[in-house]
């Protein structure tokens, strides 16, 4: 009898391990659900974009903040306003607010390494997006913007038969600028295709308009054959400062972005901007954002990753499908 009763206490003991150790394991399966990786569970982002006064900024932010509801993210961004000072202040605020991915358009490459390390020294990864950055990046994703340069330079020496004079019009010191620049110039060289003025139009429509102005007064009518700007507000400020001289028929000009601005420009009569290397601003901050989440999953990413762009041009224009 003793024996069966201990058989009896034995089992009830066995059975109740097992119910405490299924109850265990199903606690271990929902929290493992519950935590689940990056993109299924209390993602936060910050972004920060130069200005969000270029319809380019604007078509970024609104593309982030649709893939960001799509991942069930939450997005904060902020407008640097080509401020270095206040990009750093936001990067800042994204690191207190425990942010787990910073998405960075540099105002500066260079000057916002600082603030790139501090968010890297508190285990927060930034991915660069339109533009590189110093500082410990984990990746670049952004336009192919040597061929931006490039695009633009081989139609100008096909439109000019190899010769002429142009204007160069660059903007920030940010590396897509500078590769933009250096694409352009690369490709003319050798060319009869000669620079006859180079100014910084700071990437917006008020300070090319200025820019245009200065170069138009500086060189008579019937001396300039093409005007190549950085991007496309500079393009429409340059375009207004040419009608403003009345200098409407003696040169073309050829931006970068393919912006609705520049594309209702372009459909206009009798307008000079001949053409824009189009970049895709949405795609780009994708992929920017989708390389964050790899690097919070522990993948490996590549440095740079290049958005191809395309010219559009008064023949191709009513075919461009735009942002």
């Amino acid at each position: 009898m003793k024996n069966k009763m201990n058989v009896i206490v034995m089992g009830i003991f066995l059975l109740f391990m097992t119910a405490c150790s299924n109850n265990e394991t199903s606690g271990e399966q929902n929290e493992s659900a519950n935590n689940g990786s990056p993109e299924q569970k209390d993602l936060k982002i910050g972004l920060t974009l130069n200005n969000l006064a270029n319809p380019f900024f604007v078509s970024m932010s609104e593309a982030a903040e649709e893939y960001a509801d799509e991942l069930g993210a939450e997005i904060v961004v902020q407008a640097a306003d080509a401020d270095l000072a206040k990009q750093t202040a936001q990067i800042e605020d994204f690191i207190t607010q425990g942010v787990d991915l910073i998405l960075l358009n540099a105002v500066d490459s260079e000057g916002i390494a600082g603030a790139v390390a501090q968010a890297d020294a508190a285990g927060i990864p930034v991915v660069s997006v339109d533009v590189g950055a110093d500082g410990g990046i984990e990746g670049t994703v952004t336009s192919d913007n040597y061929q931006a340069g490039v695009l633009a330079a081989e139609y100008m020496i096909e439109d000019l038969g190899g010769e002429g004079k142009v204007v160069v019009i660059d903007g920030p010191p940010v590396t897509a600028v500078k590769d933009r620049i250096a694409g352009f110039e690369d490709t003319i060289e050798g060319t009869g295709i000669e620079v006859i003025a180079k100014q910084n139009g700071e990437g917006n429509r008020e300070k090319g308009l200025q820019v245009m102005e200065s170069i138009l007064q500086a060189n008579e009518p019937g001396t300039i054959d093409a005007v190549f700007a950085n991007n496309d507000p500079v393009a429409i400020g340059a375009e207004i400062a040419q009608q403003q001289a009345d200098r409407q028929e003696e040169f073309y000009i050829v931006g970068v972005d393919g912006s609705p601005d520049v594309i209702e420009a372009m459909s206009k009569e009798g307008s000079s901007i001949a053409g824009t290397s189009a970049q895709h601003p949405d795609e780009m901050v994708k992929k920017a954002m989708e390389v964050g989440i790899q690097v919070l999953d522990g993948e490996s990413v590549e440095e740079v990753i290049k958005i191809p762009v395309d010219l559009v041009t008064q023949d191709n224009l009513d075919s461009y499908e735009g942002w």
